[in-house]
């Protein structure tokens, strides 16, 4: 085995032998699993660390087993099939998502070319020009799995957690997609391993003939789509604060209600390898892939040849996964009207704002197709759109008093509690009191005259 520090082209895949590609999707399959399976350990250690309680420590070392415990105690439970269900597509159904989730992995680059058996590889499956649109579509097609899970259910409650989760889809898709425009643009290609290799070196702008040196990364240098990127991904894989297709205040558990035992498993399942996945073209689309990071870059120049790249590409994913257990841990569930308001009221006019923008300076700074002008007139359009979103609306008028609201409420109004937290005595009680003095009435009198017969 030696090591090669060298990316790959695309001109570099296609070309391996049959079990060279099966080791690797085996090696990915590996991966999602063991990820997914960690996850859910580091998941339930974390939140119980920040709640400031044990968490698991009984069922191996440092509870490393207890996720082990609860796949085996889940798959010999007895699985239950509603009577009203859709048998088929209620079989199938949690396996769209896992597969869907599973299949954009396969187009993550996990590190450079490197020599596994004396064969010259890229760590990476395959590779195409759309490659990111393929995570996309991934993405959107595992809704379906959840859809049809509880369409299939013959039940209420699953079915509305299935159309909140394609309302969900649609919403965040949308400003999903468009955060990812931006880095079309900066690297010029669709292709996950060139999009890496775009985040190889900073990069040297003229901007108003002043030179500005740019880090190589995207999260810094399109910072809005990294935040809307990751925002868009939580809703995307119903995790909380976003986990409203699972509600179980008022959901029940959502899609997933009338699932048991390996069905609903491989729904959990799905849910934490979509994560680890989304997590995996987080860094790959704006964390530099496999890539160390600088400090590490100047200090070592072997650091992103041969192997070691995979231990940066995990610990980048671990760091990302880490934030979804954060999140978990820190936000109360969003209501439902405040999350769709987000997605269409909030990201998506601020994308449009700065994908308007970011073409503004990458016209200005083509010297073929563009000068100042076009810059000026960007910010033009850009300063209009930001003023009217952000124009104040005025004063609101001043409310009506609380005791002018009680009055003109209509009549048979839902009844408001007392505001000095004085419970009024209930009528039934004094109805019950008053049904019991005849009865106690005739109990005496009927004493009395059995004493005057004696």
């Amino acid at each position: 085995m030696m090591f090669l520090a060298q990316d790959p082209t695309l001109q570099d895949f296609g070309h391996d032998t049959w079990w060279l590609v099966l080791i690797k999707v085996v090696a990915v399959f590996a991966f999602g699993m063991v990820c997914t399976l960690l996850g859910v350990w580091f998941e339930r250690r974390v939140v119980a660390r920040m709640a400031v309680r044990p968490g698991l420590n009984q069922a191996g070392p440092f509870g490393l087993l207890q996720t082990l415990a609860d796949g085996l105690k889940g798959a010999f439970k007895e699985d239950i099939m509603p009577r009203t269900a859709d048998k088929v597509v209620f079989f199938f159904a949690p396996t769209v998502a896992v597969i869907c989730a599973m299949t954009s992995m396969s187009v993550i680059p996990f590190g450079p070319m490197v020599s596994i058996f004396g064969h010259r590889t890229p760590l990476q499956v395959t590779d195409v020009p759309v490659a990111v649109l393929l995570i996309l579509a991934c993405s959107g097609m595992a809704v379906y799995g959840i859809v049809l899970g509880g369409w299939a259910s013959g039940s209420t409650y699953p079915l509305l957690g299935g159309l909140r989760s394609s309302a969900q889809m649609i919403s965040y898709e949308v400003s999903m997609g468009l955060s990812v425009v931006a880095v079309f643009m900066l690297s010029g290609t669709m292709s996950t391993s060139q999009i890496v290799e775009a985040q190889a070196s900073g990069k040297e702008y003229e901007l108003f003939g002043a030179t500005i040196s740019a880090p190589g990364w995207y999260a810094i240098l399109l910072a809005p789509s990294f935040i809307i990127f990751f925002i868009a991904i939580v809703g995307e894989t119903n995790r909380a604060p976003f986990d409203l297709p699972e509600a179980e205040s008022e959901l029940v558990a959502g899609y997933m209600t009338e699932y048991s035992s390996l069905k609903f498993l491989l729904f959990m399942l799905s849910e934490y390898v979509a994560m680890v996945a989304m997590s995996a073209a987080t860094a790959t689309l704006f964390l530099g892939g496999w890539r160390a990071p600088a400090p590490i870059t100047t200090i070592w120049a072997g650091a992103n040849s041969g192997w070691w790249p995979l231990l940066w590409f995990f610990i980048k994913v671990v760091l990302l996964v880490f934030v979804f257990v954060w999140l978990r841990a820190t936000l109360p569930r969003l209501r439902y009207d405040q999350f769709m308001r987000l997605g269409w009221r909030v990201l998506l006019p601020i994308n449009l704002v700065w994908i308007l923008s970011l073409a503004a300076l990458q016209v200005y700074r083509d010297p073929e197709t563009g000068d100042g002008k076009y810059v000026i007139l960007g910010g033009f359009l850009v300063g209009i759109v930001l003023l009217a979103l952000l124009w104040p609306s005025g004063k609101r008028a001043p409310g009506k008093p609380l005791e002018e609201q009680i009055k003109s409420r209509p009549p048979g109004s839902f009844p408001i509690p007392p505001m000095d937290l004085q419970v009024p005595p209930s009528p039934r009680a004094r109805r019950a009191v008053a049904e019991r003095e005849p009865a106690n009435v005739g109990a005496g009198s009927g004493g009395d005259r059995a004493d005057k017969e004696s």
